[in-house]
């Protein structure tokens, strides 16, 4: 399963990144012919883009690839994690629910050791209070329920972090390329007007691809968070309702 998974990730990144360079590769196209009219002279292809920015343009482009790949297996870890039976899976709630229909609190707590998943931790905490009184069966599993929330939103919460740092990225990118252009042309002067056209479109790149990592990532994040919102929702009625069982329910000794 974890070499399936493994192959699908490397396949959707490099197809990702080979459309990306197609991109890159034929707007380059295009900026030769208009350098070429403008007297510009000479045509950008993606590795010229990418060196074109020197040290600094170099390191962007390469956090803006790694943005790109994060948000790829942001989005495949989302699709694998933020499901019902993986959160809070039929079989479990089943045998959890026949064994507290039977007031057996043990086997339900059993159950729960056998198949761990976040439905299974926020049980497993309020099942080992049951002799501490149902007050301290509710605190324990309210404070169960916040910590699975929270590790189950801050997975989806890093696709937002992608999706707002790769547009800041390519602006940086794009600032830096325009500093570089309008510095050369301060030296080139007035003949360097093609010139300075050619590499402030090199330099808009960085802000392009800072934004086709960023709509899929915010777009990805908005649905995930409001999947797992309800998944949640859910999963706590649930678990409220098995617990008002233990109001009257007694420790059976197995």
């Amino acid at each position: 399963m974890m070499k399936k998974h493994f192959w699908t990730w490397m396949s959707l990144i490099s197809s990702f990144w080979m459309s990306a360079n197609l991109f890159a590769q034929d707007a380059g196209g295009e900026l030769t012919v208009e350098g070429a009219e403008g007297g510009g002279g000479g045509g950008a292809g993606f590795i010229s883009v990418v060196t074109g920015g020197g040290f600094l343009g170099i390191i962007l482009w390469v956090a803006i690839f790694l943005t790109s790949v994060a948000c790829i297996a942001l989005i495949i870890d989302a699709f694998l994690t933020v499901k019902v039976d993986k959160i809070m899976p039929e079989t479990l709630v089943t045998k959890v629910k026949a064994a507290m229909e039977q007031g057996d609190v043990m086997k339900a707590l059993q159950h729960c050791e056998e198949e761990p998943c976040p439905v299974a931790n926020i049980l497993s905490s309020g099942f080992s209070n049951v002799e501490e009184g149902f007050e301290a069966i509710q605190e324990a599993v309210s404070v169960s329920a916040a910590m699975e929330e929270e590790r189950l939103m801050q997975r989806v919460n890093y696709l937002n972090v992608v999706g707002n740092l790769a547009p800041m990225l390519g602006l940086l990118g794009t600032v830096q390329g325009m500093i570089a252009a309008f510095d050369g042309l301060a030296n080139a002067g007035p003949a360097g007007g093609g010139a300075l056209a050619l590499s402030i479109s090199q330099a808009l790149y960085t802000t392009a691809f800072g934004l086709f990592v960023a709509i899929p990532a915010l777009a990805f994040f908005y649905f995930f968070r409001n999947k797992a919102s309800t998944i949640i929702l859910t999963m706590e009625m649930h678990t409220m309702d098995e617990i008002k069982v233990l109001r009257n329910v007694e420790v059976v000794e197995g």
